[in-house]
């Protein structure tokens, strides 16, 4: 009888794993499309979006496409041929995707661009990003507290970097910290002794710190002998990483000459420690745990036939239409207050930052 119990148990359980498993692929699978496993933070969301997507009863389709435009077009276009439910896409290059997007149209498939804004195309449906003005003023802001600039303070040498050119949100980056920034280089507070103010001068393709390593190298080569670079705008914390190592290369970071302060973004592991061991001087921390929750809303709004929850509907305009996009607010960490903020909010432990 025993036996029996077990049996019709084992059978209910499995029945019920089975509806169980039913549901969930009935809600379908989403494609995500991340362009590199090469920076922590893309790793982050994407593992951050498969474990959000799972809770709600989905299936995912996670591919890397290593900053390899090719392959990531020839990902998603696998991803329209096995009929994901919506296509979630941080692209390499913004501009490269209007024709797939029309396949995936064509097909009844939703899509909502990620952190990236996709370009050229009016099949973009939602943008679920940060709000990336707002990271360059933070970005030169910290620059402008450290100087003192504020305070009248200067003048001082400055040198600037900006994010990949095909990637949209690297000229808001830009804009935002020069929005800060301009007026003092105005002034004279402020001196970029290389004259490279222009964005297509001080774009960094791919983001690559080696890219940003060798600028900085030939910058302090040919501007800076006797002088010394008190800052230096970056937006990205691979990049600020390739300055930094340019800078030691040369004296700066020893007793005799101190760092300039360097801007970053993400709160990358690497650059974390470094800003708390005083190389670094900051960073802007973007939590991709809630921006895969606002992707996730998004998603269950499109495919439940309800209204995804917006708050900008006039910032991004990708040539072709004004994306309606949901903006998270960035925050700006240095040394002060990173672990009471990515250790008190539980991004990171303890012994990861040590």
């Amino acid at each position: 009888m025993s036996k029996l119990k077990i049996a019709i148990a084992a059978a209910a359980f499995g029945l019920a794993s089975m509806v169980s498993g039913a549901i969930a692929a009935d809600k379908g699978t989403i494609g995500i499309s991340m362009p590199t496993k090469s920076s922590a933070r893309w790793i982050a969301d994407g593992d951050n979006m498969v474990k959000t997507l799972k809770a709600e009863g989905y299936g995912t389709d996670l591919q890397y496409a290593e900053d390899d435009i090719p392959n990531q077009l020839a990902q998603i276009e696998g991803m329209i041929t096995k009929k994901v439910k919506v296509l979630v896409i941080a692209a390499i290059d913004g501009s490269t995707l209007t024709a797939a997007l029309q396949k995936a149209h064509d097909a009844g498939i939703k899509v909502i661009a990620y952190d990236r804004l996709i370009r050229n195309s009016p099949n973009v449906d939602y943008y679920a990003t940060f709000d990336n003005f707002q990271v360059g003023v933070l970005q030169a802001q910290t620059l402008e507290k450290a100087l003192g600039l504020k305070d009248g303070k200067g003048p001082f040498n400055i040198e600037l970097f900006a994010g990949s050119p095909d990637d949209n949100n690297a000229g808001f980056f830009f804009n935002g910290a020069m929005s800060v920034l301009n007026p003092y280089i105005t002034s004279g507070k402020l001196v970029v002794r290389s004259k490279q103010t222009a964005f297509d001068k001080v774009a960094t393709l791919r983001w690559d710190a080696a890219t940003a390593q060798a600028r900085m190298d030939a910058i302090l080569s040919a501007y800076y002998g006797k002088d010394k670079v008190n800052a230096v705008l970056s937006p990205y914390d691979g990049i600020s990483m390739g300055i930094l190592s340019s800078l030691k290369a040369v004296g700066y970071g020893t007793k005799d000459q101190s760092l300039p302060f360097v801007s970053g973004q993400d709160c990358e592991i690497p650059s974390v420690k470094s800003i708390l061991k005083g190389e670094q001087y900051s960073s802007i921390y973007k939590d991709t745990r809630e921006l895969a929750k606002v992707t996730s809303s998004m998603v269950n709004a499109l495919l439940s036939g309800s209204t995804p929850e917006i708050n900008d509907t006039k910032t991004y305009d990708n040539g072709v239409k004004v994306v309606p996009s949901y903006l998270l607010k960035p925050v700006a960490i240095d040394a002060t207050n990173a672990k009471s903020i990515l250790v008190g909010g539980g991004y990171y432990t303890e012994a990861q930052i040590k």
